[in-house]
C-alpha cells in the first residue's frame, strides 16, 4: 500500500482558518477532495494554488455533512478514503499507521483514530493501547475501506449534521462489517469549531436545531416513532421552558438557541425534513 491508495475527503462550510491547518497536516502526497458548502471562490483558488493535489468543489447551497461527504466519495477512485473534519489535524505517521492497521485487518470497513480533543479529554477506550473492534466511532476522522462500505450506501442524507456517522456504523454492523479503533493513530480535533469564529452565533443556532432534529430522526429510524417520541420528550419540555425563561429575562442570544432546539424537535416529530440552514451571506 502507498499514498496512491488513499483520497481524503473534507466537507467544510466557511472554515478557512481551520481547513488550512487541516490540509497542511495532510500534506501533498495524495489526493484531497474538498466539498465547500459555500461559494467561497477565494478559498478555492488559495487551496488549489498552494496544494496541487487538492480539488475544491464549491456548492451552490449548503449540502450539510452527510450529503457533502457522499458527493466527495463519488469522486474517489482509490481503494481507501479518509473522511476528515476541517478542524482535525493528523499527527506524525497517522497515514502510515492507518495503512499498517489496514494490512493487519484487511476486512475492515472503518478504522478510526485516537481522539485528542481540544480540551485534552479522552474516552476510556483511548486510554488503552492497541486495535479494538467497536460498534461505532466518532465521525471527525474515518478511514474507509470502500469495497466493504459501498453496499451500505454511505451516509443517510436525511441527516444534515449529527448522528450520520452513528447511523452509518449501525448499518455496517447489521451487515456484519467490522469497525476498528486504533489508539496508535493520533489526530487532533478541535471539536465544534470547524467554522470561522465570526459566525459563531448563527452556527450555534443551526447546531442546536439539527442536534434535536437528528436525535429524533435517528431513534425513529432504528427504534420506531413511539420510542423516539419518549426519548425526545424531556428535551422538548426543557426547550419550551428555557425559551420562555430567557425571553422573560430578555436574554435574546439564549432564547434564540433554545427556540431553535424547540423548533428542531417540533419539525422532527411532525416528520418534516431537516430544512434549517445557517443564515449567513
Amino acid at each position: 500500500m502507498d499514498n496512491k491508495d488513499i483520497t481524503a475527503v473534507i466537507t467544510s462550510f466557511k472554515s478557512e482558518t481551520k481547513i488550512l491547518n487541516c490540509v497542511k497536516s495532510l500534506g501533498k502526497d495524495f489526493k484531497i477532495i474538498i466539498i465547500e458548502n459555500s461559494n467561497d471562490k477565494k478559498l478555492k483558488e488559495k487551496l488549489e494554488k498552494e496544494y496541487p493535489n487538492i480539488k475544491c468543489i464549491l456548492s451552490d447551497k449548503n449540502l450539510g455533512y452527510a450529503k457533502g461527504n457522499n458527493l466527495g466519495l463519488t469522486m474517489v477512485n482509490t481503494k481507501y478514503a479518509l473522511i476528515i473534519n476541517p478542524d482535525a489535524e493528523l499527527q506524525n505517521k497517522a497515514i502510515d499507521n492507518f495503512f499498517l492497521t489496514a494490512n493487519k485487518k484487511p476486512d475492515f470497513a472503518i478504522i478510526a483514530p485516537f481522539i485528542q480533543e481540544k480540551n485534552n479529554q479522552e474516552s476510556t477506550m483511548n486510554k488503552k493501547n492497541g486495535v479494538f473492534e467497536v460498534k461505532n466511532v466518532k465521525g471527525f476522522a474515518m478511514f474507509l475501506n470502500l469495497e466493504q462500505c459501498k453496499d451500505v450506501g454511505f451516509f443517510d442524507e436525511n441527516f444534515f449534521i449529527y448522528f450520520e456517522e452513528i447511523d452509518f456504523c449501525r448499518r455496517l454492523i447489521k451487515m456484519n462489517k467490522k469497525i476498528f479503533l486504533d489508539t496508535n493513530i493520533k489526530i487532533n480535533h478541535a471539536g465544534g469549531t470547524s467554522h470561522d469564529e465570526s459566525i459563531n452565533h448563527e452556527m450555534e443556532k443551526s447546531r442546536n436545531w439539527h442536534w434535536m432534529w437528528s436525535t429524533f430522526y435517528f431513534h425513529y429510524k432504528h427504534y420506531g416513532y413511539f420510542f423516539a417520541l419518549i426519548k425526545i420528550l424531556p428535551k422538548f419540555l426543557s426547550a419550551v421552558l428555557k425559551t420562555c425563561f430567557f425571553k422573560f429575562i430578555s436574554n435574546k442570544e439564549k432564547k434564540d438557541i433554545y427556540y431553535c432546539r424547540f423548533n428542531g424537535i417540533l419539525n422532527s416529530i411532525l416528520m418534516r425534513k431537516s430544512w434549517y440552514r445557517p443564515k449567513i451571506n
